[in-house]
């Protein structure tokens, strides 16, 4: 005979299994709903002129014609498209970063006078939208004679209000012991940023990075307005170059050229996930 308390531990056994059904049927939809585009996109980028104009759209091609990155490869000079989009990346990354922390180490670790406000002040930057420096900073580059250059597109954007404000958090979070027992070895701001700060929120660091990375991965009109030559223009003015070739090119080299293009981001996504997932597990517990 079924007790009453038996009869109650059902119960919740059974609102557990259907809140987890629940639950994984609503992942599962939402995987599916973001994982077909990204399918289709790859399956298009095999197909043959003829597949590609089926209607109703054939989803596995008949035969995988990896010609087609050979063709978008050779169609427009990827190898430099490549080769910029590394250099403008990774150049701009590693000083947004390095800006960032010395900033939020600052305004975090240093008492000067008006601090407070002055990061106020960094912070009102974000409100301004980005495009109103457009003409200032290629007037300014100009100038310098930087235009269509490396550091034309990197140097007006090594500065980050919001990596500032991140990281700043970050650091405030380190008990203040650490830093009063390495000043009492001697160690100075700089050595303190690299082995205490650095180190310890370094989750929250490789966070950042890969949201720099994405960003100037596939930044865009900042490079079109900076650079007026092929042989400096990135991967995201490349791949508008093969979409506009009409006639020459078909959507299935569209979509080989654009995986040639996302490939880098997810494999750093990939290699970074467990950071990420480690930064934004220890910000939950701090909230």
């Amino acid at each position: 005979m079924i007790t009453a308390v038996q009869t109650s531990h059902l119960r919740v056994v059974a609102q557990r299994i259907a809140s987890r059904l629940m639950s994984h049927s609503v992942l599962i939809f939402a995987s599916v709903v973001i994982g077909l585009p990204f399918f289709w996109m790859i399956s298009t980028s095999f197909k043959s002129d003829v597949e590609v104009g089926l209607f109703p759209p054939v989803w596995i091609p008949s035969e995988l014609l990896w010609e087609n990155y050979a063709r978008v490869w050779t169609a427009a000079p990827f190898d430099m498209f490549y080769l910029n989009s590394i250099i403008t990346t990774l150049a701009g990354l590693v000083l947004e970063v390095l800006v960032g922390a010395m900033s939020a180490y600052a305004f975090a670790r240093i008492e000067f006078p008006h601090r407070d406000a002055l990061f106020l002040v960094v912070l009102a930057t974000m409100m301004i939208p980005g495009e109103m420096a457009l003409v200032p900073n290629y007037l300014t580059l100009r100038n310098l004679g930087w235009i269509n250059t490396h550091q034309g597109i990197v140097i007006p954007y090594v500065s980050s209000a919001f990596g500032c404000f991140l990281l700043r958090q970050a650091f405030l979070s380190i008990p203040q012991d650490l830093f009063d027992a390495a000043r009492m070895d001697g160690a100075g701001h700089l050595r303190m940023l690299l082995s205490i700060a650095l180190p310890i929120t370094r989750p929250v660091v490789a966070t950042f990075a890969l949201f720099l990375f994405i960003a100037k991965w596939n930044a865009y009109l900042w490079p079109l307005i900076v650079t007026n030559t092929w042989n400096m223009r990135t991967l995201p003015i490349g791949l508008v170059m093969v979409r506009e070739a009409e006639g020459t090119l078909g959507w299935q080299h569209v979509m080989a050229a654009s995986l040639l293009v996302l490939l880098p981001v997810l494999v750093v996504f990939f290699l970074a996930q467990r950071q990420i997932i480690e930064g934004i597990a220890r910000g939950a517990v701090k909230g």
